[in-house]
């Protein structure tokens, strides 16, 4: 059985919108992008992840500003990594074949698509950014892990990975680490995580 983890960079105050750069993601008139640059954190967590990675797990916006970006990167280890690796891709307006190397759509509800693919042996799926899904996958109980890595910033707006009205969820703490950045990176499993 694979496990679905979600790998997000968050604020103090929840906030996970456009970490990577300014105009990464404007909606609701978001004026803060990029926060997250300057921490330096992400590309560590994920260079620890990838030997437990099987596939990655992808809304459509997350999907195609990776792809705007990891392709074109040809000094970066992780580039060919990720051109690699099997990305499922949730989507309604999306038409296969996707652009980017081993790209799949999944047909259907996106929830449902996930909890088969949950099923199936293999290593963990890998959810980044895609906060709708991600919001899809709390709601149905598909999330087994969260790796949330949490800036010493509070912005005081943007999407939130959290939102009011969520789920409720009881999480254990399974790791921490602080890096020299300040940002606490903290791993937690639900109570019905296989691992």
């Amino acid at each position: 059985m694979s496990r679905v983890v979600v790998i997000n960079n968050l604020t103090l105050d929840g906030v996970m919108q456009a970490p990577g750069r300014r105009d990464e993601d404007t909606r609701d008139g978001f004026e803060h992008g990029g926060w997250a640059v300057p921490y330096n954190a992400m590309g560590t967590q994920m260079g620890q992840r990838m030997g437990t990675t099987e596939a990655l797990l992808f809304g459509r916006r997350t999907y195609e500003d990776f792809y705007g970006f990891w392709p074109n990167q040809k000094d970066n280890p992780f580039t060919e990594v990720l051109n690699a690796m099997q990305k499922y891709v949730a989507s309604t307006t999306l038409e296969e074949p996707l652009p980017w190397s081993n790209s799949t759509v999944l047909r259907g509800d996106a929830a449902d698509a996930v909890a088969e693919l949950r099923e199936s042996p293999g290593d963990d799926i890998v959810v980044m950014g895609s906060g709708e899904l991600v919001q899809s996958l709390m709601g149905h109980n598909l999330v087994d892990e969260y790796v949330v890595l949490i800036h010493p910033l509070v912005l005081g707006s943007g999407h939130r990975l959290f939102r009011d009205g969520g789920s409720f969820a009881a999480l254990r703490l399974v790791d921490s680490v602080t890096t020299d950045t300040g940002v606490v990176i903290a791993t937690y499993r639900t109570p019905d995580s296989s691992r």
